[in-house]
């Protein structure tokens, strides 16, 4: 393995924790205040009641943590590639029910930073493994 392919893995890996402890983070700030949570989101709820819709957005973001953190801990590289590309389809869902929500526009530009950072760690990742195979041969 090259330097150049360990500093890529490295940047990867420091990106790939920071996506954890956010999705982290907002998995349990869903649990504690839905309501704050929605506001965050960018799509406020108008009742209360409908605030399990946020409780089921946080468990499905902690399992997606989880399953991120334990890819990252056994160092799979090549599935946390394509979950960082198939990855985006989340924000960019949320951008535009933020966008059609009429949220702030910082927080649309939120969900389109965060495609561009799921972009940038599946280009730092795929570089990284097209390295490895090519010194590897």
């Amino acid at each position: 393995m090259t330097a150049k392919s360990t500093r890529l893995e490295k940047t990867a890996s420091i990106m790939i924790l920071l996506m954890i402890l956010l999705q982290g983070f907002y998995g349990v700030f869903s649990y504690l205040d839905p309501i704050a949570f929605s506001s965050v989101r960018g799509t406020e709820l108008f009742s209360t009641m409908d605030a399990d819709w946020i409780t089921i957005y946080g468990s499905r973001t902690l399992f997606i943590t989880l399953i991120f953190a334990y890819l990252l801990h056994t160092r799979n590289f090549v599935v946390l590639m394509w979950g960082a590309l198939f990855g985006t389809v989340m924000p960019i869902t949320d951008g535009v029910l933020a966008y059609e929500a009429l949220a702030p526009f910082k927080v649309v530009v939120k969900h389109f930073a965060t495609v561009v950072y799921l972009l940038a760690i599946f280009f730092i990742l795929r570089t990284t493994i097209v390295n490895r195979s090519t010194s590897s041969k």
